[in-house]
């Protein structure tokens, strides 16, 4: 597998942008040289700037540590934030994730400056790729007019989700195109809505690509990936009717239940039918790690466990709660899978009873619980049992302050390090990431459905992922034994549009945990404060380092960073509240 570079000046002219390649298949590329903007026109020039595009869908412009923020789950924005999941690790180590869990970050915290640097640098490079593209298209046309047209449809795709997540997290945020000059770009504020240029990018990229991966090249972007796009975009703008036709669009006859949900975090199994938009991971030829996963390295295991590091991102006791079901093999939408909770063995004090502590085997949880979340007594992938704290990041003293659990989803198999890891460092790998995948979509479509009063189609959606997470094989422990009574069963009627939206909600909970959608969902729903503010109760009684966690209305963004306000000379304004 090979790696490109290629450094070449950005739209603005302002600084030199390091260029990598960044995955399998159509990312491969062989190294070049330096080159300046003038000497990369021409197909080539602008093939390889659009790659260089792509490339920021990893989080990462140059390097390995450090680009957390960036990460294209959105782990520490999407789920940090919200009820699913815990910073982990010690509170000592990457402290300012600590204030962005606790809702009490400041813009000076270093994860907001990589989150708006390294996006904006996507927006540069798509900016620079369509630049060079109307250069070429009014003069020698060295591209044909067909791959012209699908080179700016990927290009605005990729402009138009790096703005999308900008505005996710920040909301305000200034706006440059690839003709926005450099003295223009000095003095642009952030005091429009950037919503509609998002939108507008979409619709080019549902007009200009086609309906299948461009030569079968997986990661590339795609008509169904931008409808998909533009219905989500739709969805939080609340056109629920615009939106589903999107999203019905995207469906088609495709049957899902079909489509194991295991394959979607399973490294021999990347580029399959449920993958929509997938930001494309590798390991160097040379070793190196800076194409790899390096946005969520961190999450998953930590000690003496065939990774090693680095014990951040650890699954909440609540979010392992809301796996329960009940008698009927349904989901407690009252909040009841709270009552009598499972806690592993994170209360226990005594060292006797820690080391002798057994698993509940008798639990009623559905399947799709431990194929998201490493607990003690279940088989880890391939590893072997999880043994709890031994695989965990303890606090100096006592036990882990992040709980007893840990994720499974970003995690490789003992049996693939070799192929698929860095060497010597198992943390960093080339599993892909899927930002949106089609039980996404089916989930956005049915909450859609819901909101247009059509009750029997929202359930037939709701059903489909039940109905494909009732097929998983079951998880044993290391002594063979199923883990728990897994059951998942189908709703028979959604009774009421509030059963229905709740039953919605609290199944894109399930079945994208720790995929970086739940915080955001909570905003656009309007339930934030509600819901942080019952989890915080719930998970501070047994954890207490989380009781004070409390959502204000400002916590809907972040602050926009320090820096860049400094940077722009008065021409950007911070988020109110901040």
């Amino acid at each position: 597998m090979k790696k490109r570079t290629i450094l070449l000046y950005s739209l603005l002219g302002l600084t030199t942008l390091g260029m990598f390649g960044c995955g399998k298949g159509f990312l491969e590329k062989n190294p070049q040289g330096e080159l300046i903007e003038e000497q990369i026109e021409g197909k080539k020039g602008v093939e390889a700037t659009l790659i260089g595009a792509y490339a920021i869908m990893n989080g990462n412009i140059n390097g390995t540590w450090g680009n957390y923020g960036s990460a294209p789950s959105q782990w520490i924005f999407g789920e940090i934030t919200s009820d699913n999941a815990h910073k982990g690790s010690v509170i000592t180590d990457q402290p300012n994730m600590n204030m962005i869990e606790s809702f009490t970050t400041i813009s000076s915290n270093d994860n907001l400056s990589t989150m708006w640097q390294v996006y904006y640098e996507g927006v540069l490079r798509a900016n620079t790729t369509l630049r060079l593209l109307t250069q070429d298209q009014s003069g020698s046309k060295t591209i044909k007019a067909e791959r012209a047209k699908e080179i700016e449809g990927e290009a605005k795709l990729l402009r138009a989700h790096y703005y999308f997540f900008l505005w996710r997290v920040f909301k305000n945020i200034p706006y440059v195109d690839e003709n926005t000059n450099i003295e223009d770009a000095k003095v642009i504020k952030n005091d429009k809505d950037v919503q509609p240029m998002i939108e507008s990018d979409l619709k080019a990229a549902v007009a200009n690509l086609p309906d299948s991966k461009i030569n079968g090249e997986g990661g590339r972007m795609d008509q169904r990936t931008a409808k998909a796009y533009l219905g989500k975009l739709y969805l939080y703008q609340k056109k629920y009717a615009e939106a589903l036709v999107l999203f019905k669009e995207v469906i088609g006859s495709r049957d899902i239940t079909t489509m194991p949900f295991q394959d979607n975090y399973d490294v021999n199994k990347e580029n399959g039918p449920e993958a929509l938009l997938v930001a494309k991971h590798a390991i160097n030829p040379d070793g190196g790690g800076d194409n790899a996963n390096v946005g969520d390295m961190l999450s998953g295991l930590n000690g003496t466990n065939p990774v090693g590091c680095c014990g951040f991102y650890q699954p909440s006791i609540d979010l392992v709660n809301a796996y329960k079901v009940d008698a009927n093999g349904l989901p407690m939408l009252d909040d009841s899978y709270r009552t009598n909770p499972y806690t592993s063995d994170i209360l226990l004090t005594d060292k006797a009873a820690i080391a002798n502590y057994k698993l509940d085997v008798n639990l009623r949880f559905d399947p799709r619980l431990d194929y998201t979340v490493g607990r003690r007594g279940v088989n880890f992938l391939d590893y072997g049992e999880f043994p709890g704290d031994a695989w965990l990041r303890p606090e100096e003293g006592s036990r882990p302050h992040g709980g007893p659990f840990t994720g499974i989803k970003t995690m490789i198999p003992k049996s693939q390090h070799a192929a698929h890891t860095q060497a010597g460092a198992a943390y960093v790998t080339d599993l892909d990431v899927n930002i949106m995948r089609l039980a996404d979509v089916i989930l956005m479509a049915a909450e859609c459905e819901v909101e247009l009063g059509n009750l029997p189609n929202a359930l037939k959606y709701v059903n489909s992922i039940r109905l494909r997470a009732a097929k998983l094989p079951i998880k044993t422990t290391g002594g063979g034994v199923a883990a728990a009574k897994y059951e998942v069963k189908p709703y028979l009627a959604f009774t009421s549009p509030d059963q229905a939206r709740k039953a919605v909600r609290f199944e894109r909970r399930l079945e994208l945990a720790m995929e970086g959608h739940r915080f955001f969902d909570l905003v656009r729903w309007g339930i934030a404060k509600d819901v942080i503010a019952n989890y915080a109760k719930f998970e501070g009684g047994i954890l207490p380092v989380f009781k004070s966690k409390a959502y204000a209305d400002k916590n809907a963004y972040f602050p926009i960073p320090q820096e860049e306000i400094n940077k722009s000379n008065g021409s950007l304004t911070q988020n109110q509240g901040y």
